[in-house]
Parts: C-alpha cells; sequence; structure tokens
C-alpha cells in the first residue's frame, strides 16, 4: 500500500492519485513489492530533518528514510520506508523546468521509490542508471515533460 499524506500542505486529489501512481510504477518497474508511505510538507518541516538527519542545513526537495538495514530493501514486514516531498520546493523546480507541477511531484515520488530500493546517484555511472530509470517510469505512465 502506498499513502500519500499531506497534514501541512493542500494538495489536490490528482496530485494525491499522481503521485501514489508514479510511485506504485516505480515499484512495478523493479518488480518489487512493499508499503510505503509519501509524506508532502513544508520547507521548514525538510529542512529540519536534513539538518538532523543528513547534517545539510538547506531545503531539499526530497528525502527518503529506508526502512531496512543490510541487502534487501523489504523489511520483515513489507514496509519499504517513507518518503518526503517538499511541495513548495517542486512548484519552484516545475516552474524552473517548464513542466507542470504533476509531473515535477510524479518525478520525485519516483526518485524517491527508486533511493527506498537502493538505487542512489554518489557517482556518475549511478547517476545516469538512475535518470534512466526515472525518465522511463514517467514515458511508460504518460508523465512527460
Amino acid at each position: 500500500m502506498i499513502d500519500v499524506i499531506s497534514e501541512t500542505v493542500e494538495i489536490t486529489e490528482d496530485e494525491r492519485t499522481g503521485i501514489a501512481r508514479a510511485a506504485q510504477a516505480a515499484l512495478d518497474s523493479e518488480k518489487r513489492d512493499g508499503d510505503l508511505t509519501i509524506l508532502i510538507d513544508t520547507p521548514e518541516r525538510i529542512q529540519t530533518l536534513n539538518r538532523e538527519f543528513r547534517n545539510v542545513d538547506r531545503v531539499t526537495d526530497v528525502l527518503t528514510f529506508p526502512a531496512w538495514e543490510g541487502e534487501d530493501p523489504l523489511s520483515a514486514d513489507g514496509y519499504l520506508g517513507d518518503i518526503m516531498i517538499c511541495y513548495e520546493r517542486a512548484k519552484e523546480q516545475a516552474e524552473e523546468y517548464g513542466h507542470s507541477l504533476l509531473r515535477e511531484l510524479s518525478f520525485l515520488a519516483v526518485h524517491g521509490v527508486l533511493h527506498l530500493l537502493g538505487y542512489d546517484h554518489m557517482t556518475e555511472a549511478d547517476e545516469r542508471v538512475m535518470r534512466e530509470k526515472q525518465t522511463d517510469i514517467l514515458d511508460r505512465i504518460g508523465v512527460t515533460r
């Protein structure tokens, strides 16, 4: 199950549905099952958690909190983890990149799910793999720039 929660930020039902659909598409593309929560939040909350967990004192667009340790991303209870998306940052990036807010929210959901599944972008090669997967997943569900 994918829960999309927005307690501090108002999002539309289309945005909520689109975020969940993109996250599910990312799971499907990797032939993975598992539960996760996507929290849509404010820049202040994102910055606080980024500072506390990553020692980076600034707003970011997406944070992930895997529920697993070790090799297998799926915890014993089937929970993959949590994703936090900064709604305000997503709006800014959508405008900056010249695409819809729904496209940006979908991209961030896919990006977060791939992180929960163990993908990263610390090296150029890893970044290329992740970028290609993200594009492929979004293209498959018809979410384009």
